[in-house]
Protein backbone atom coordinates (compact mmCIF):
# COMPACT_ATOMS: atom_id res chain seq x y z
CA UNK A 1 0.00 0.00 0.00
CA UNK A 2 1.41 3.59 -1.32
CA UNK A 3 1.74 5.71 2.02
CA UNK A 4 0.36 8.65 2.89
CA UNK A 5 3.58 9.95 4.95
CA UNK A 6 6.67 10.30 4.51
CA UNK A 7 8.24 10.92 8.03
CA UNK A 8 11.78 12.30 8.90
CA UNK A 9 12.67 14.17 11.97
CA UNK A 10 12.14 18.18 12.58
CA UNK A 11 14.75 20.56 13.46
CA UNK A 12 17.68 20.61 11.80
CA UNK A 13 18.60 18.65 8.48
CA UNK A 14 21.47 16.40 6.99
CA UNK A 15 22.42 14.70 3.68
CA UNK A 16 20.75 11.56 4.42
CA UNK A 17 17.46 12.33 5.40
CA UNK A 18 17.06 14.81 2.60
CA UNK A 19 18.49 12.44 0.12
CA UNK A 20 16.12 9.73 1.21
CA UNK A 21 13.66 12.26 0.69
CA UNK A 22 14.73 12.96 -2.85
CA UNK A 23 14.01 9.25 -3.26
CA UNK A 24 10.35 8.59 -1.33
CA UNK A 25 8.85 11.86 -2.56
CA UNK A 26 9.76 10.71 -6.38
CA UNK A 27 8.07 7.46 -5.83
CA UNK A 28 5.32 8.56 -3.50
CA UNK A 29 4.33 11.79 -4.91
CA UNK A 30 0.83 12.17 -3.55
CA UNK A 31 2.07 11.77 0.06
CA UNK A 32 2.87 14.38 2.99
CA UNK A 33 6.09 15.22 3.60
CA UNK A 34 5.94 15.18 7.49
CA UNK A 35 8.76 16.67 9.68
CA UNK A 36 8.63 15.85 13.40
CA UNK A 37 10.02 14.23 16.44
CA UNK A 38 6.82 13.65 18.56
CA UNK A 39 5.65 9.92 19.38
CA UNK A 40 2.33 9.92 17.49
CA UNK A 41 4.59 10.36 13.74
CA UNK A 42 7.39 8.45 14.29
CA UNK A 43 5.59 5.18 15.90
CA UNK A 44 5.65 2.91 12.82
CA UNK A 45 1.74 2.44 10.97
CA UNK A 46 0.68 1.17 7.87
CA UNK A 47 -0.10 4.92 6.63
CA UNK A 48 3.59 6.04 6.34
CA UNK A 49 7.43 5.37 5.81
CA UNK A 50 9.39 6.55 8.55
CA UNK A 51 13.28 7.16 8.09
CA UNK A 52 16.27 8.80 10.14
CA UNK A 53 14.06 9.18 13.34
CA UNK A 54 12.27 6.31 15.33
CA UNK A 55 15.29 4.36 16.91
CA UNK A 56 14.79 1.39 14.86
CA UNK A 57 15.25 -0.77 11.45
CA UNK A 58 12.48 -2.68 10.45
CA UNK A 59 11.51 -2.53 6.39
CA UNK A 60 8.43 -4.70 6.87
CA UNK A 61 6.98 -2.21 9.15
CA UNK A 62 8.40 0.42 6.78
CA UNK A 63 11.00 2.29 9.41
CA UNK A 64 14.30 2.96 8.55
CA UNK A 65 16.73 4.48 11.23
CA UNK A 66 20.29 3.76 12.22
CA UNK A 67 21.09 5.69 15.15
CA UNK A 68 20.12 3.12 17.75
CA UNK A 69 22.21 0.04 19.10
CA UNK A 70 22.21 -2.60 16.48
CA UNK A 71 21.84 -0.71 13.36
CA UNK A 72 22.33 -2.42 10.54
CA UNK A 73 25.75 -2.52 8.78
CA UNK A 74 26.54 -3.21 5.26
CA UNK A 75 28.34 -6.73 4.44
CA UNK A 76 31.66 -5.54 4.90
CA UNK A 77 30.66 -3.94 7.77
CA UNK A 78 30.80 0.04 7.12
CA UNK A 79 27.51 1.78 8.84
CA UNK A 80 24.62 2.90 6.88
CA UNK A 81 22.92 6.10 6.86
CA UNK A 82 19.16 6.73 6.17
CA UNK A 83 20.10 7.33 3.13
CA UNK A 84 21.63 4.13 2.41
CA UNK A 85 18.99 1.99 4.25
CA UNK A 86 16.23 3.71 1.64
CA UNK A 87 18.04 3.49 -1.32
CA UNK A 88 18.55 -0.33 -0.41
CA UNK A 89 14.67 -0.43 -0.12
CA UNK A 90 13.60 1.67 -2.54
CA UNK A 91 16.64 2.33 -4.91
CA UNK A 92 15.56 -0.09 -7.59
CA UNK A 93 12.00 1.29 -7.74
CA UNK A 94 13.61 4.87 -8.12
CA UNK A 95 15.34 3.92 -10.83
CA UNK A 96 12.50 2.31 -12.98
CA UNK A 97 10.40 5.63 -12.08
CA UNK A 98 12.78 7.83 -13.29
CA UNK A 99 12.85 5.70 -16.51
CA UNK A 100 16.28 3.92 -16.49
CA UNK A 101 16.82 1.08 -18.68
CA UNK A 102 15.68 -2.31 -16.80
CA UNK A 103 18.27 -4.16 -18.25
CA UNK A 104 20.78 -1.01 -16.73
CA UNK A 105 18.90 -0.83 -13.42
CA UNK A 106 21.27 -3.29 -11.29
CA UNK A 107 24.28 -1.80 -12.55
CA UNK A 108 23.48 1.59 -12.15
CA UNK A 109 21.79 0.74 -8.59
CA UNK A 110 25.18 -0.49 -7.44
CA UNK A 111 27.45 2.04 -8.56
CA UNK A 112 25.41 5.17 -7.72
CA UNK A 113 25.45 3.09 -4.24
CA UNK A 114 29.23 2.83 -4.13
CA UNK A 115 29.93 6.23 -5.52
CA UNK A 116 27.20 8.38 -4.37
CA UNK A 117 25.09 6.60 -1.73
CA UNK A 118 28.06 5.14 0.59
CA UNK A 119 30.18 8.35 1.24
CA UNK A 120 27.47 10.35 2.55
CA UNK A 121 26.73 7.44 4.88
CA UNK A 122 30.03 7.30 5.83
CA UNK A 123 30.35 10.69 6.52
CA UNK A 124 26.72 10.80 8.37
CA UNK A 125 28.51 8.40 10.75
CA UNK A 126 31.53 9.76 11.50
CA UNK A 127 33.13 7.19 9.37
CA UNK A 128 34.54 9.59 7.09
CA UNK A 129 35.77 12.87 8.57
CA UNK A 130 35.17 16.35 6.85
CA UNK A 131 38.30 17.58 8.12
CA UNK A 132 40.23 14.37 6.81
CA UNK A 133 40.30 16.13 3.12
CA UNK A 134 41.01 20.27 4.62
CA UNK A 135 39.02 22.61 2.55
CA UNK A 136 38.13 21.09 0.26
CA UNK A 137 35.96 18.85 2.23
CA UNK A 138 33.51 21.99 2.58
CA UNK A 139 32.96 21.11 -1.21
CA UNK A 140 31.42 17.91 -0.54
CA UNK A 141 27.61 17.01 -1.38
CA UNK A 142 26.79 16.30 2.56
CA UNK A 143 28.73 20.00 3.72
CA UNK A 144 27.43 21.95 0.54
CA UNK A 145 23.99 20.47 1.20
CA UNK A 146 24.05 21.46 5.22
CA UNK A 147 25.05 24.75 4.52
CA UNK A 148 21.31 25.49 3.02
CA UNK A 149 20.25 25.21 6.63
CA UNK A 150 19.39 28.22 8.71
CA UNK A 151 21.77 30.13 10.45
CA UNK A 152 21.74 29.73 14.37
CA UNK A 153 19.80 33.05 14.99
CA UNK A 154 17.07 32.94 12.32
CA UNK A 155 14.44 32.03 14.25
CA UNK A 156 11.19 32.35 12.74
CA UNK A 157 9.32 28.62 13.76
CA UNK A 158 9.22 27.49 10.19
CA UNK A 159 12.61 28.26 9.20
CA UNK A 160 14.07 24.44 9.07
CA UNK A 161 11.10 23.61 7.28
CA UNK A 162 11.53 26.10 5.08
CA UNK A 163 14.72 25.26 4.20
CA UNK A 164 14.41 21.49 4.41
CA UNK A 165 12.21 21.90 1.26
CA UNK A 166 14.29 24.37 -0.79
CA UNK A 167 17.46 22.09 -0.08
CA UNK A 168 15.16 19.32 -1.43
CA UNK A 169 14.85 20.19 -5.46
CA UNK A 170 18.65 20.87 -5.02
CA UNK A 171 19.21 17.51 -3.73
CA UNK A 172 16.89 15.99 -5.60
CA UNK A 173 18.82 17.71 -8.99
CA UNK A 174 22.18 15.99 -7.82
CA UNK A 175 20.52 12.71 -7.73
CA UNK A 176 18.97 12.85 -10.97
CA UNK A 177 21.84 14.44 -12.77
CA UNK A 178 24.60 11.72 -11.19
CA UNK A 179 22.13 9.14 -12.34
CA UNK A 180 21.65 10.62 -15.88
CA UNK A 181 25.43 10.39 -16.15
CA UNK A 182 25.56 6.98 -14.79
CA UNK A 183 22.82 5.60 -17.62
CA UNK A 184 24.57 7.66 -20.48
CA UNK A 185 27.99 6.14 -19.43
CA UNK A 186 26.51 2.52 -19.97
CA UNK A 187 24.72 3.94 -23.79
CA UNK A 188 28.04 4.49 -24.26
CA UNK A 189 29.42 1.34 -23.11
CA UNK A 190 27.32 0.05 -25.75
CA UNK A 191 28.47 2.23 -28.87
CA UNK A 192 31.80 1.91 -28.19
CA UNK A 193 31.73 -1.60 -27.75
CA UNK A 194 29.90 -1.90 -31.63
CA UNK A 195 32.56 0.39 -33.01
CA UNK A 196 35.25 -2.10 -31.98
CA UNK A 197 33.29 -4.50 -33.46
CA UNK A 198 33.63 -2.81 -36.78
CA UNK A 199 36.59 -1.20 -36.62
CA UNK A 200 38.29 -4.95 -36.63
CA UNK A 201 42.15 -4.76 -36.48
CA UNK A 202 41.91 -0.95 -37.00
CA UNK A 203 44.70 1.33 -34.49
CA UNK A 204 41.60 3.97 -35.27
CA UNK A 205 38.21 3.91 -32.95
CA UNK A 206 35.96 5.98 -35.08
CA UNK A 207 32.72 6.77 -32.99
CA UNK A 208 29.65 8.82 -33.99
CA UNK A 209 30.25 11.66 -31.85
CA UNK A 210 32.33 12.39 -28.48
CA UNK A 211 31.27 9.99 -25.88
CA UNK A 212 33.28 8.61 -22.36
CA UNK A 213 35.45 5.54 -24.90
CA UNK A 214 37.99 3.91 -22.04
CA UNK A 215 36.11 2.33 -20.42
CA UNK A 216 34.81 0.34 -23.11
CA UNK A 217 37.91 0.21 -24.65
CA UNK A 218 39.54 -1.41 -21.65
CA UNK A 219 36.67 -3.83 -20.87
CA UNK A 220 37.16 -5.12 -24.38
CA UNK A 221 40.58 -6.00 -24.63
CA UNK A 222 40.98 -3.92 -27.68
CA UNK A 223 44.32 -3.00 -26.53
CA UNK A 224 45.35 -2.52 -30.14
CA UNK A 225 43.75 0.87 -30.43
CA UNK A 226 45.37 3.89 -30.35
CA UNK A 227 43.50 7.00 -31.42
CA UNK A 228 40.14 7.60 -31.26
CA UNK A 229 38.48 9.48 -34.00
CA UNK A 230 34.94 11.67 -33.35
CA UNK A 231 32.77 14.40 -34.76
CA UNK A 232 32.55 17.76 -32.44
CA UNK A 233 29.92 20.57 -33.41
CA UNK A 234 31.73 22.09 -36.53
CA UNK A 235 34.74 19.59 -36.75
CA UNK A 236 36.38 16.61 -36.03
CA UNK A 237 38.99 15.45 -32.79
CA UNK A 238 41.77 12.99 -33.30
CA UNK A 239 42.00 12.04 -29.33
CA UNK A 240 44.60 9.63 -27.64
CA UNK A 241 43.82 6.43 -25.31
CA UNK A 242 45.32 6.87 -21.47
CA UNK A 243 46.97 4.22 -20.23
CA UNK A 244 44.99 4.04 -16.86
CA UNK A 245 42.39 5.68 -15.43
CA UNK A 246 44.98 7.16 -13.11
CA UNK A 247 47.42 10.07 -14.56
CA UNK A 248 47.51 10.85 -18.09
CA UNK A 249 50.07 8.52 -19.90
CA UNK A 250 48.66 7.86 -23.62
CA UNK A 251 49.38 4.51 -25.05
CA UNK A 252 50.57 6.70 -28.29
CA UNK A 253 51.05 10.05 -27.97
CA UNK A 254 50.19 12.22 -31.21
CA UNK A 255 53.56 13.31 -33.56
CA UNK A 256 55.94 15.65 -31.46
CA UNK A 257 56.17 17.36 -34.51
CA UNK A 258 52.85 18.88 -34.14
CA UNK A 259 52.41 20.19 -30.66
CA UNK A 260 50.49 23.56 -30.16
CA UNK A 261 50.44 24.12 -34.04
CA UNK A 262 47.16 25.86 -35.44
CA UNK A 263 45.99 26.48 -39.37
CA UNK A 264 48.24 26.48 -41.70
CA UNK A 265 51.58 26.19 -39.77
CA UNK A 266 50.03 22.55 -38.60
CA UNK A 267 48.77 21.82 -42.25
CA UNK A 268 52.49 22.30 -43.25
CA UNK A 269 54.27 20.21 -40.36
CA UNK A 270 51.92 17.24 -41.12
CA UNK A 271 50.74 17.05 -44.13
CA UNK A 272 47.19 17.10 -44.11
CA UNK A 273 44.60 19.85 -45.95
CA UNK A 274 42.69 20.36 -43.03
CA UNK A 275 44.32 19.97 -40.29
CA UNK A 276 43.49 22.73 -37.67
CA UNK A 277 44.80 22.63 -34.00
CA UNK A 278 47.14 20.11 -32.12
CA UNK A 279 47.45 20.47 -28.33
CA UNK A 280 51.07 21.15 -27.14
CA UNK A 281 50.19 18.27 -24.45
CA UNK A 282 49.90 15.78 -27.91
CA UNK A 283 46.71 13.86 -26.74
CA UNK A 284 44.02 15.87 -28.46
CA UNK A 285 43.99 17.40 -32.27
CA UNK A 286 41.60 18.99 -34.70
CA UNK A 287 40.28 18.86 -38.27
CA UNK A 288 37.98 20.35 -40.63
CA UNK A 289 36.56 17.41 -42.01
CA UNK A 290 36.31 13.46 -41.30
CA UNK A 291 38.70 12.59 -43.98
CA UNK A 292 40.76 14.95 -42.41
CA UNK A 293 40.80 13.54 -38.88
CA UNK A 294 41.00 10.38 -40.10
CA UNK A 295 44.30 10.88 -42.47
CA UNK A 296 45.79 12.77 -39.38
CA UNK A 297 44.86 9.34 -36.88
CA UNK A 298 46.95 6.94 -39.36
CA UNK A 299 49.93 9.33 -39.49
CA UNK A 300 49.98 9.09 -36.20
CA UNK A 301 49.62 5.25 -35.76
CA UNK A 302 52.52 4.91 -38.17
CA UNK A 303 54.80 7.20 -36.61
CA UNK A 304 53.54 5.48 -33.19
CA UNK A 305 54.40 1.93 -34.08
CA UNK A 306 57.65 3.21 -35.78
CA UNK A 307 58.94 4.45 -32.55
CA UNK A 308 57.99 1.21 -30.66
CA UNK A 309 59.80 -0.86 -33.38
CA UNK A 310 62.68 1.32 -32.63
CA UNK A 311 62.52 1.12 -28.97
CA UNK A 312 62.12 -2.77 -29.26
CA UNK A 313 65.35 -4.12 -29.53
CA UNK A 314 66.39 -7.55 -31.74
CA UNK A 315 66.28 -10.65 -30.98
Amino acid sequence: MAPEFLVTHSGGFHADELLSSVVLTRLFPAARLIRSRKPEWITPASDRIIYDVGGAYDPDARIFDHHQRGAPLRDDGQPFSSFGLIWRQFGRGYLNAIGVPVADVDAIHASFDADFVLPVDLMDNGALSPSAAGQMAKLTLPSLLETLKPVFDETEPDADDRAFHAALSIARSFVEATIAQSAAKLRAESMVRQAIVSAGASRVLELPMGMPFRPAIVKSGADHLLFVVHPRDTDWCVTGIRRSSEGFELRADLPAAWAGLTGPALEEASGVAGATFCHNGLFIAAARTREAALEMASIAVAEALSAQARATPAA
